[in-house]
């Protein structure tokens, strides 16, 4: 077993951790606000006060925070950061939704430190972790990355290779991409079906059963009929997740017309006070919605 440290104590890293310490890892964490720690404590995690301190003594050291801000405080913070902390022989994960520009920058930067460095993005929210289910898109050498592969497989089911540093990330935004734009459209189609006098009931229940119709699509168009938000992926964070696409995309001279429809559909949603619902949320921009 390893010796893993966990940067980052939000709803998927919590749950990272909690499953390598039950694949039988040692795990250190750390988070900005010591108040999420706890319950780490309580299950048998060392807990760090600061991101230097927690990777010391670390083989791999994962981060799993919100954006570009906060990774490029966990690992280049001058006083606290935690590349100044690691050692020769560790392996860096990056598994944070990032622009590719920054992925790239601290493959560099660590490059500089001799540390070898994975970007490792994952598919799935709150349940997928829980169940050690993600699906896993990792960047980097081969070798680096069947160093790491045991650890992913403590957490994911699916841990797939994908190319050098910056291809995991660059997947992982063309993933959250796709999913949010077939979902935003279900929720345009909810008002366009309901203006049409469709029973709601029914028009899902036919338009689901279609082959253009994703499984992921056909889950949200559920959750969408019931009314459920509670945030698996929260609209902000969808948000988020398609200005680091867009950014991407402009960085390399490429147009994304629909995922920047779609960012201003999010951004509307937010205006509206929906930022902290799930992005089965976005329906209530068309709260005509389908007719009982």
């Amino acid at each position: 077993m390893a010796k893993v440290t966990v940067l980052g104590m939000g709803a998927m890293g919590s749950r990272m951790a909690i499953s390598l310490l039950k694949a039988g890892h040692e795990v250190t964490v750390w988070n900005r606000s010591r108040g999420k720690t706890k319950l780490m404590a309580k299950v048998g995690a060392s807990v760090a006060e600061t991101p230097r301190i927690a990777v010391e003594q670390a083989e791999f050291v994962i981060s799993m925070v919100r954006d570009d801000q906060a990774s490029k405080q966990i690992w280049l913070d001058p006083e606290q950061g935690a590349i100044a902390g690691l050692q020769p022989n560790v392996v860096a994960i990056e598994s944070s939704t990032l622009t590719l520009a920054w992925t790239k920058e601290l493959g560099d930067q660590l490059k500089k430190h001799n540390i070898a460095f994975l970007d490792a993005p994952v598919a799935g929210t709150r349940p997928q972790a829980e169940a050690a289910q993600l699906i896993y898109f990792v960047g980097g050498d081969a070798e680096t990355f069947v160093k790491a592969k045991p650890i992913f497989q403590s957490m994911g089911k699916t841990i797939n290779h994908v190319g050098l540093v910056g291809s995991g990330m660059t997947i992982k935004l063309a993933v959250n991409s796709l999913f949010a734009l077939q979902i935003a459209a279900f929720g345009e189609l909810f008002g366009f079906m309901g203006e049409c006098g469709l029973d709601k009931n029914k028009a899902v229940e036919l338009l689901t059963s279609t082959p253009v119709c994703s499984p992921a699509a056909k889950v949200a168009a559920t959750a969408m009929l019931s009314n459920q938000f509670s945030p698996l992926f929260p609209i902000d964070l969808v948000e988020k997740d398609m200005s680091y696409a867009i950014k991407t995309a402009q960085a390399n001279n490429v147009k994304l017309p629909l995922v920047e429809a779609t960012q201003n559909v999010c951004t509307e949603a937010i205006r509206q006070g929906y930022g902290g619902d799930n992005i089965t949320g976005l329906v209530q921009l068309y709260n005509q919605g389908l007719k009982d």
